[in-house]
């Protein structure tokens, strides 16, 4: 089974398909995850992604890999874990332009089907319509703007980072005109995707929800 969760930035995404993937004892592969470490990479290494050259080169020399440590799943980029580095402001800064660049995504999305060949809980912007248009089920999630950027205000301070709400606001809005308007695989919502508002939902509730949906149409199958 391949579950595509698609959605905004900072909307829950990562910790819905977690606790899905969880409940229906599948692999989860966070997309996100993938493209802030190549952005992480780029950054760390001074790489000019504007520079097709460089681009290219510097793909080359990435390897990323998911490992299972305790109960979550590890991404690691040239055998280094990277959990807390690729979340930095610095990095959300910059990640959306990277992932817009076409030849970042053709390598993302063939590593992606790859890794979800033989089912996943995958989440990201173009999963359900790129990366596995196919997909048994699919969920498109969303949020109201200013809900989303106080989560990832919080989750940002909470480790400590000097940031402002209005820089976070300001950052989503930044990332959601990059995400929805670049030419390569735009985030959109596949024609067959379930759409899930999750404002004013705690997270066994969006679980609750999503569950149920996919048990009444394994049912009705």
């Amino acid at each position: 089974m391949v579950v595509a969760i698609d959605g905004y930035s900072s909307c829950g995404k990562s910790t819905i398909a977690k606790a899905l993937a969880k409940k229906l004892n599948l692999p989860y592969i966070d997309s996100g995850a993938m493209y802030r470490a190549v952005t992480w990479y780029f950054i760390n290494n001074n790489i000019d992604y504007t520079n097709d050259i460089a681009v290219y080169d510097a793909l080359n020399n990435i390897h990323l890999k998911f490992v299972r440590e305790a109960e979550s799943n590890v991404l690691y980029c040239n055998g280094q874990p990277l959990v807390d580095e690729i979340r930095s402001m610095e990095v959300s800064n910059l990640v959306s332009e990277v992932s817009a660049i076409p030849e970042v995504r053709v390598k993302l999305v063939t590593l992606q089907q790859d890794m979800g060949e033989y089912g996943a809980v995958m989440d990201g912007r173009d999963i359900g319509t790129v990366v596995f248009p196919k997909a048994d089920f699919k969920f498109f999630i969303v949020a109201d703007p200013k809900i989303r950027a106080q989560r990832r205000y919080d989750e940002l301070t909470a480790k400590n980072e000097k940031v402002t709400f209005e820089a976070v606001l300001e950052n989503l809005a930044h990332r959601d005109h990059i995400d929805t308007t670049r030419e390569h695989s735009p985030l959109r919502k596949a024609i067959d995707a379930v759409e899930i508002d999750n404002s004013y939902l705690d997270k066994d509730q969006q679980l609750d929800k999503i569950l149920d949906i996919i048990t009444q149409k394994l049912k009705s199958d």
